[in-house]
């Protein structure tokens, strides 16, 4: 008799005790899902600024199909961010930051409208909505750390590497996007105080560097390679971004290092 009710102690205890290590898991991956919204965020903020920049040489359909795509899947993010119920973040916090980006998101309209009305946009509003991106996602990049650090999130070194890399590599890729479709670079690039791209370039081979370390195999081994060697191929036109490169090509493979980027963090997270 007391052997079967050690048994039935037993098991409820495991079973306590296996209830309490999922729950516990589960909110560490919402905890990391809400992370990972304010990463996909500030990238997609990049990605269409890159993609305006081109819409403002051409003015063609394609192009602002994906200043829409870009937007939207930074809107998506946003509204995951705004409507969590964790309370990761204050109220104020978070109406901030969807403040800024509802200003990002009239300016960027009305940069297109001025493109499809004119021809040519008005290197004031262009000014404008470069300026506030750089506001709006360093602001989104101080809410990534507060978020970090109110839910005791533990985020996977090489994760983190890879986010600041991706990151990085929208921004670069928007600023080249600025000097090889403006004749006024300067103004499309945002702020004066910005990092010139030679100095980010060899932020991101430290970046790149980090997330080379420790133990890499199969399909995470191959996804770093890949990445790996489409940085080295336009790595020069960067740190040289005043020679005459051939821009639509940077762009192209600057969307392939990103891409790379998120299939590394999808697998780092599967191997967690």
């Amino acid at each position: 008799m007391k052997d079967a009710q050690l048994r039935v102690r037993s098991l409820v205890t495991a079973l306590i005790l296996l209830l309490v290590t999922s729950l516990g898991a589960t909110a560490q991956e919402t905890d990391n899902d809400f992370l990972s919204n304010l990463h996909q965020f500030r990238v997609s903020n990049y990605k269409s600024l890159d993609a305006y920049y081109r819409f403002s040489a051409v003015g063609d359909t394609e192009t602002l199909n994906e200043i829409v795509s870009n937007i939207n899947a930074a809107n998506e993010a946003m509204n995951v961010v705004a409507d969590s119920e964790k309370g990761i973040l204050s109220a104020e916090q978070t109406e901030r930051l969807n403040q800024e980006f509802d200003k990002f998101k009239t300016l960027m309209r009305t940069n297109i409208n001025d493109v499809r009305k004119t021809g040519y946009p008005d290197l004031r509003m262009v000014s404008d909505m470069a300026n506030h991106a750089l506001t709006m996602n360093q602001t989104a990049t101080e809410l990534y750390e507060v978020a970090k650090e109110s839910t005791g999130t533990v985020v996977n070194e090489r994760i983190e590497a890879a986010r600041s890399a991706a990151v990085t590599i929208a921004q670069m890729m928007a600023k080249y996007s600025a000097r090889t479709n403006s004749q006024v670079a300067q103004t499309f690039q945002g702020s004066s105080s910005e990092v010139p791209l030679d100095e980010q370039a060899k932020v991101f081979d430290q970046m790149l560097a980090n997330l080379r370390k420790g133990e890499a195999s199969g399909e995470l081994k191959a996804a770093l390679e890949n990445l790996t060697s489409k940085w080295q191929f336009i790595r020069g036109s960067y740190i040289n971004y005043n020679d005459n490169n051939v821009a639509f090509v940077i762009d192209r493979y600057s969307k392939g290092i990103l891409q790379g980027l998120e299939t590394t963090i999808d697998l780092l997270k599967s191997n967690a």
